[in-house]
């Protein structure tokens, strides 16, 4: 990951960790508010309301090569149910774990003579810079994967009639009477020719028949 340009500390997602002064084994313990930010969330799916609170409790701890960050998001999530399309929400509580490099420390703390010029080794890293590191990507990721892909409002939902749109789980019982095309068809020209012989035989002239059998 590439280095930004620099980092906002005003941002309530950025963390200051010149407490710890890259001493191994310090550690400090931080809890805060935060107002979640813009598609946290599974998009389209669920996800956490932008503006709604998100508490971080974290466990900040210095190792050589940077500081791991231990934490837990809890926050109240919304969407919509894969099955009825109901409106639900759902407690939201997301565990992750991160390492935050010092940009001249290698991966095994050590101080860098040269700047690594390889950026795939840095692709996947994050990093502390002044002393500030961005939560953002990882909570983001976090929160994606405590969030269910197929929510729903509850684990036996019926989810929606196929042919009114009515929910089942309001009404188990709900049915309709199913007739088969094909018989459907057929009795269509059946009731044809019925009305076709009703109609010749009111056609017909009264006492042809018997004419005939003198």
């Amino acid at each position: 990951m590439a280095l930004n340009a620099r980092l906002d500390h005003r941002n309530p997602l950025v963390f200051d960790t010149h407490e710890l002064g890259r001493r191994p084994g310090a550690l400090q313990r931080l809890t805060r508010e935060i107002d979640a930010p813009k598609d946290l969330g599974i998009q389209g799916v669920i996800g956490v309301p932008e503006g709604a609170p998100v508490v971080l409790e974290l466990r900040l701890e210095s190792v050589m090569e940077g500081v791991l960050v231990t934490g837990t998001a809890r926050a109240q999530a919304a969407g919509e149910c894969v099955r009825c399309l109901e409106p639900l929400e759902l407690v939201l509580e997301a565990d992750f774990q991160e390492m935050f490099s010092y940009p001249d420390a290698d991966d095994r703390g050590r101080v860098k003579a040269e700047p690594a010029d390889d950026a795939e080794e840095d692709e996947d890293r994050l990093f502390i810079e002044d002393g500030l590191f961005d939560l953002e990507p990882v909570l983001r990721d976090a929160v994606v994967l405590a969030l269910p892909m197929q929510p729903v409002c509850q684990d036996d939902c019926l989810g929606l009639c196929s042919e009114c749109g009515a929910r089942l789980t309001d009404d188990p019982d709900h049915h309709h009477d199913a007739v088969d095309i094909r018989w459907a068809a057929l009795q269509g020209l059946a009731g044809s020719l019925e009305d076709g012989e009703k109609d010749e035989m009111s056609g017909a002239e009264p006492g042809v028949d018997e004419k005939q059998e003198k």
